[in-house]
């Protein structure tokens, strides 16, 4: 099992920042990659940005040049810097993790960009 929580969501202003965190626990030992996926109301769930247990990141279009994604060492911990902020990011973001051909969720954090 692995437990994902995440953090740093808010209300900010078009243009602005925020920086989301997930803190992984359980049997993250042999975590691979770890994801943040976004949904906004009425509209399916997307990814956003990827990491591997290597470092390399994977991004949407949508978000390439304004968002990134990082970790610490041991992966128990992702971030994602989000730059530039714009009323189409406003969404609930959710960490993710793939393991064991199980997808496991956090409970997610809101962002909501005000124009």
């Amino acid at each position: 099992q692995v437990r994902l929580v995440e953090s740093g969501g808010g209300l900010v202003q078009a243009g602005g920042a925020l920086r989301l965190s997930c803190a992984a626990s359980g049997r993250i030992f042999n975590i691979n990659a770890m994801d943040w996926y976004r949904q906004a109301p009425g509209k399916q769930r997307e990814l956003v940005a990827t990491i591997t247990s290597s470092g390399s990141t994977n991004y949407a279009d949508s978000v390439k040049g304004r968002f990134t994604i990082s970790r610490d060492n041991g992966m128990s911990t992702v971030y994602l810097q989000m730059n530039g902020l714009n009323s189409e990011d406003t969404a609930v973001y959710y960490c993710h993790v793939f393991q064991s051909w199980v997808d496991f969720w956090g409970q997610g954090t809101q962002v909501t960009v005000s124009s």
